[in-house]
């Protein structure tokens, strides 16, 4: 068990006024040591908490006046204290097994804890998962959660998961759905695995044996340059459009039935057959918008909101964390702590991204540029460092956006990439944003990957 570090004391607060310092571990309250934020946020809900911190070695008892339900104002530097529940599959698609050597060490975390589950929007495929946490899961109304399905076959899911388990543990699937809880589903989507046929007895058997799903998103595999798979290959085009026939044919039986779609394919898939994204009304609540699922058409309604007037409610990013102020923001998510924003100065503007980035975008460039009053470029960012059919902006890296600048001979101003590439300060190959702006020929800034989020980034 390591004991959690504050991170951050809100001034002013109940936390702050009892003294509680940046450093701090904590080690109990109300006597009990807490296994990771819910169970925190649930002990520090009572009113005057007794805390036991321990600070340059030594325990302090500490008792916080608070109201009951009144915020602590502590943020903490992790969300599972005690140990991370990893993944004991071996899924031939996973992309963990696709990274290449020395990267960050956390990145070759496989996880498969239902807390991260609930608190981030983490997939897990419940070949762990016991009675103990369906009775946690139950209890504590720990829900929405995301579960990995990708076929209801038992052989099939067996063999992509390469683990016996695989066959079994959707068992608890039933389970929790039968209590109650909202579960959101995926399917990875691997050619000549499960799609066609496979993908057509998988969407009518979650119909008929999990019709309380909320929604199961359809996505298609990702393949870098360090695949070691043999049998894993990408989607054609004419493979993405039988896929999504498939797709769209269970989206109407649901309907018809349930009165919701149900199945949701995302994005890529559309952008790899040559077809339209689907209209507003297609993505119902946009649940699995965080999936790539959406993601183009809520950015497209957005514009048009702008455009005449009212801002549009941007998809709401996946995870309870948000309701306990004291769980950290991980990922791309994770605050960036950069001293300078450098304003954006007239002139061109360059708007960094991937190839369905740009996919996305240069339909709509012209209304951007008329929204935001100055021109505006594209330049797409070729995904060296991990190749393959990798082509989503979140995967950018550092090194391959500093190349991408540096081979540009275009007019800039300023350029702007995602945020959704950054984790903090950092890319995921570990180049610091700051390192790509100091070497940079014009300012460079990272922004929100919304229409807000762009205008905002070039406004001057």
């Amino acid at each position: 068990m390591s004991y959690p570090t504050v991170l951050e004391v809100v001034p002013g607060s109940p936390a702050d006024v009892a003294g509680l310092l940046v450093g701090d571990e904590l080690v109990s309250i109300n006597g009990v040591t807490p296994s990771d934020v819910i169970e925190y946020q649930q002990l520090v809900d009572d009113d005057d908490p007794e805390l036991v911190v321990r600070r340059s070695g030594s325990d302090l008892g500490v008792v916080v006046a608070k109201d009951a339900a009144h915020p602590l104002g502590l943020r903490l530097n992790a969300s599972i204290f005690d140990r991370v529940q990893t993944c004991d599959n071996h899924c031939e698609f996973c992309f963990i097994y696709q990274l290449p050597p020395g990267m960050r060490k956390s990145l070759y975390l496989k996880d498969d804890d239902y807390r991260l589950s609930f608190l981030y929007g983490n997939f897990t495929t419940l070949t762990r998962f016991t009675e103990l946490d369906v009775a946690r899961v139950v209890e504590e109304k720990l829900g929405p959660l995301y579960v990995s399905i990708h076929a209801t076959d038992p052989v099939v899911r067996t063999r992509m998961l390469r683990n016996p388990r695989g066959a079994t543990s959707l068992r608890w699937l039933r389970g929790l759905l039968d209590q109650g809880v909202v579960v959101h589903g995926q399917v990875v989507l691997c050619p000549g695995i499960n799609d066609g046929a496979v993908l057509d007895r998988t969407c009518a058997e979650i119909l008929v044996r999990y019709p309380r799903l909320a929604t199961v998103g359809i996505v298609p595999l990702g393949l870098s340059r360090y695949n070691a798979e043999a049998n894993l290959v990408v989607h054609t085009a004419a493979g993405a459009r039988r896929d999504l026939e498939v797709v769209h044919a269970w989206q109407e039986r649901a309907l018809a039935t349930w009165g919701r779609r149900v199945f949701f394919a995302s994005d890529e898939l559309y952008l790899v057959a040559g077809l339209p994204i689907p209209p507003t009304e297609a993505y119902e609540a946009y649940s699995q918008h965080e999936n790539g699922i959406g993601m183009v058409r809520a950015f497209y309604d957005e514009l048009d909101r702008l455009e005449g007037g009212s801002r549009h409610p941007v998809p709401v990013v996946t995870g309870e964390w948000r309701s306990i102020p004291a769980a950290p923001a991980l990922g791309y998510r994770a605050p960036r702590h950069l001293s300078d924003d450098p304003a954006a100065p007239a002139g061109p503007a360059v708007v960094l991204t991937a190839r369905y980035g740009v996919a996305a975008l240069h339909p709509v460039l012209p209304r951007i540029e008329a929204l935001s009053g100055r021109t505006v470029r594209l330049l797409e960012v070729p995904n060296e460092f991990f190749a393959g059919n990798v082509g989503v902006a979140g995967l950018m890296v550092g090194d391959d956006v500093r190349r991408a600048i540096a081979a540009d001979i275009g007019p800039a101003a300023v350029y702007l990439l995602p945020d959704v590439a950054l984790q903090g300060d950092r890319f995921l190959d570990d180049v610091a944003l700051a390192d790509i702006a100091a070497a940079a020929p014009a300012p460079v800034r990272a922004v929100p990957a919304t229409v807000a989020g762009l205008l905002e980034g070039l406004a001057a």
